[in-house]
Formats: structure tokens, C-alpha cells, sequence
């Protein structure tokens, strides 16, 4: 980040020391998913021991294990962790069983406001229910699904006459769905200095969440919604439109003609992989990973652009990602779990936290003149998170997402039945889901 940035984020920044310190100092152990984003927090972390006298300990957890790890902790009542940072869908969870302490007067006695942070990271992160003024997580991590793609490649002359002769326009970072299917289709199979390479890599792992976080893409800009915006949790003709369809089977294509073999069941680490090694022109993922596609010797430094994902016939939006942090309800240090998230909420140690290359919700932060050009990738976040929608985040999200799992994996990749029989299943799914929990 630039010097003139670092010094507009940190005009009105609270003092480090200025947070009330505890009597005693404490141990505080902070949970979350093992990626890179923690070895940043890890050494951001190192200023709030300093200044507080607190000791911090972190619990991280690989992304496949996480969810199942951490809400077991959770739903047990376990005091292994003080401080949570939880996926976006558990926010419900948490708030409605109690696992998460409430916020707002904390918030109020502190100065913290949510008018500070990207609205669609409090209604995302912070929010239960969704767009009401219930706090029970502050924004920790922006992030979205976005996609890489070679730079280098696609400003090849002989590449660049031949996608215009075959198609009419220009290789370029596609701006549709459409375009972006084309081009996958154009890599596919080619040789690229010797070597085979293919279109793009997608989501599509069925054990986790990763196929919804990728088909979610899709469906959303071809007029997909998860329920009628005039009455909750009435789904059919909403979840199940004929854009809905069209979504699914556009994602199904894509996967046909412009993915690797053996691709079938990949999803955050294996994209990446995938990427960084060559094999791909273009690479779905959340923006986390763009830091160290930049560090990258192979694709990094200038080889790689980056792009929202591209709009359909009903509109842009990309699938949310990213956390709030949370003080858990179980923890007997509370009082110094609160102390983190005061001396986190700050705007200098937000800005600090995104030149380590954690990704700041905060709008001092993403509104500084000086952060589009911080990083090659900075304004497509930006564009990014102007355009996210995100998936449940009811109780029952993992229930849900377990369904939609199974109905796009078995359409999608096994080629089970028609698009439409997927979704009516989806239907038929959730519907006894919300029965269950007595929403119906």
C-alpha cells in the first residue's frame, strides 16, 4: 500500500494503547480456517499482544475440516475457542442458538459503527436477521468469488488474430458469461509453449461446499433466487425458474468444453494448484488467493490479470465468501476477547491488516484513493464485492447446502437427469428442511 494511503487510513485512527487493558493479562485462543489469510492475521496479531498484554493462540483448521470441526465445537458448547471467525452462512446459527455474543452495545460504547464497513459485508458477515440492526460479528474478511486468467497468453498476437477471426471480438477479460465460455472453449486442448493446457478450472468438489460456490455464479446472473422477495421461504417458481435452469445447464457446458480432465471434484486448493502450475488460462476462486498468484515466479508479476465474474442475461452478482469475527458465548474471557475486536476495528490496523494481505471491509480502507493501485488485483475486489449475493444463512445452511451438494453434483458433473429435475428435487429438498425447522 502506498505511503499517501497509509497516511489518509490513519488520520482519526484510535491509538493502539487507547483500548481499556485487562487487570490480569489473558490467553486468548482465536479459531479459524488454515490458509494464508491466517499466517497474516498471526503476525497483524503481534501488535494487539503488545499493546493489550494479552497472549494470543490460534486454532486453525484446513478448509475441508473446518466447518465440521468448528460447529461441533460450537454446538457442544466447547470453550476451545474465545474468539470465532465463522463462515458467512453460520451467522444465523450463531446468533439464533446462542453461540455468538450479541454485539450492539459493545459496538455503541465503543465508537464502532457498521455504517464504516462495505454494507454487503454487515449484512453478510454481521447481520442476524439479515437487514436488521443485529450485530453478532464484526466484518474480519472481505471476500468474493472472482477468477485470474493469462495475461501473457491472451496478449499473444497469433492467439489475439485467431479469436477475432473465429469470434468476432477481441481476446480479453470476458465481461459475460458467454464470453467467458468462449474462451475456455478457445484453450481448450491448445498448446501453449509445448505444453497442453486447458480453459478455465471451477468449482466443482461435492464433499464441502465448493460446487455451490462455483454453480452459485452462474445461477444467480441467469435470474436464479432462493426464495420469493415478497414472501420468505416460498421457493417453488423462484429456486426452480426457467433462468434457474438455463444457469445450471450453462454451468454444466462450461464444465464440458473448457475444463481439465479429471478436474471433477476440485475446489479452492486444486484450482489454484492448477493455475499456478500452467494448466489453465483461467482459474475461478475467492480473491484470497490472488496475493500469492502475484508472488507466484510462474504467474505472478505481471502475468496474470484479474476479472469480476461476468454478468448473464439477468444481471452481474458473484458469490459471496469471507467472515466476521465473533466473540464466543462459551468463552470465560470475554472481556479480553472484546478487547481484540476493538483494537481490530481500527482503521490504521485495517489498513496494516490489507498490506499483509488480509482483505479489509472497512471503507477508510477500500475508499482511500490510493487502494485501487495498491495492488494489480485491488479494483476488482472492489468491483467484486459491489455485486455479491450469497447463499443461506439460516440454522438449518448446512442442511441445505448438503442438498444443493448433492442435486448439482449429480446433474452437473455425473450427468444424472435434466437441470430441471435437479432443481425441483432442490426444491423438494429445502421445503422439507424449512418444515423441519418450522419456517413452513
Amino acid at each position: 500500500m502506498n505511503t499517501k494511503m497509509m497516511t489518509s487510513v490513519a488520520v482519526g485512527a484510535i491509538v493502539a494503547t487507547s483500548f481499556s487493558t485487562a487487570a490480569v493479562a489473558e490467553d486468548l485462543t482465536l479459531c479459524w480456517a488454515a490458509w494464508d489469510p491466517a499466517n497474516a492475521l498471526i503476525e497483524l496479531s503481534k501488535d494487539f499482544e503488545e499493546n493489550s498484554g494479552h497472549n494470543m493462540s490460534f486454532e486453525f483448521v484446513p478448509w475441508p475440516s473446518f466447518a465440521d470441526r468448528m460447529l461441533n465445537e460450537l454446538n457442544s458448547g466447547g470453550q476451545l475457542c474465545d474468539l470465532m471467525i465463522g463462515d458467512s452462512q453460520w451467522i444465523g446459527g450463531g446468533a439464533e442458538n446462542g453461540h455468538y455474543v450479541k454485539l450492539n452495545d459493545f459496538f455503541d460504547a465503543n465508537s464502532i459503527s457498521m455504517d464504516d464497513f462495505i454494507p454487503a459485508t454487515v449484512t453478510g458477515y454481521s447481520e442476524w436477521p439479515k437487514n436488521t440492526p443485529n450485530y453478532y460479528a464484526l466484518p474480519a474478511f472481505g471476500d468474493v468469488v472472482g477468477w485470474s486468467y493469462r495475461k501473457d497468453w491472451f496478449e499473444r498476437p497469433e492467439l489475439q488474430s485467431e479469436f477475432m477471426e473465429k469470434h468476432g471480438y477481441k481476446l480479453d477479460a470476458p465481461k459475460t458469461l458467454e464470453q467467458l465460455k468462449d474462451i475456455a472453449a478457445f484453450f481448450q486442448g491448445r498448446d501453449i509453449d509445448g505444453t497442453t493446457v486447458y480453459g478455465a478450472s471451477l468449482y466443482t468438489e461435492r464433499g464441502s461446499e465448493g460446487i455451490t460456490m462455483g454453480i452459485t455464479n452462474a445461477l444467480y446472473n441467469y435470474g436464479f433466487l432462493y426464495e420469493n422477495p415478497d414472501k420468505p421461504y416460498d421457493l417453488e417458481g423462484f429456486v426452480n425458474s426457467a433462468g434457474a435452469v438455463e444457469g445450471v445447464e450453462f454451468y454444466k457446458e462450461l464444465y464440458e468444453v473448457g475444463t481439465p480432465p479429471g478436474s471433477s471434484n476440485w475446489y479452492m486448493g486444486e484450482n489454484i494448484d492448477a493455475y499456478r502450475s500452467g494448466q489453465v488460462a483461467m482459474s475461478m476462486g475467492f480473491a484470497f488467493v490472488w496475493p500469492g498468484v502475484e508472488a507466484d515466479e510462474t504467474v505472478g508479476g505481471g502475468k496474470s490479470g484479474y476479472f469480476p465474474n461476468p454478468a448473464g442475461p439477468a444481471g452481474q452478482f458473484a458469490q459471496l465468501g469471507g467472515q466476521g469475527i465473533s466473540v464466543v458465548s462459551y468463552s470465560e474471557k470475554q472481556d479480553a476477547a472484546l478487547e481484540y475486536i476493538q483494537w481490530f476495528a481500527q482503521p490504521e490496523i485495517q489498513a496494516k491488516w490489507w498490506e499483509l494481505g488480509g482483505y479489509s471491509a472497512l471503507k477508510a480502507v477500500v475508499e482511500d484513493p490510493g487502494f485501487a493501485e495498491s495492488q494489480p488485483y485491488a479494483q476488482t475486489f472492489l468491483d467484486s464485492m459491489a455485486i455479491v449475493k450469497d447463499f443461506w444463512a439460516e440454522p438449518a445452511y448446512a442442511d441445505l447446502l448438503i442438498a444443493m451438494q448433492e442435486r448439482m453434483h449429480n446433474y452437473v458433473i455425473a450427468g444424472e437427469g435434466t437441470a430441471q429435475e435437479a432443481l425441483d428435487g432442490l426444491v423438494r429438498d429445502w421445503i422439507e428442511v424449512f418444515e423441519d425447522e418450522g419456517k413452513l
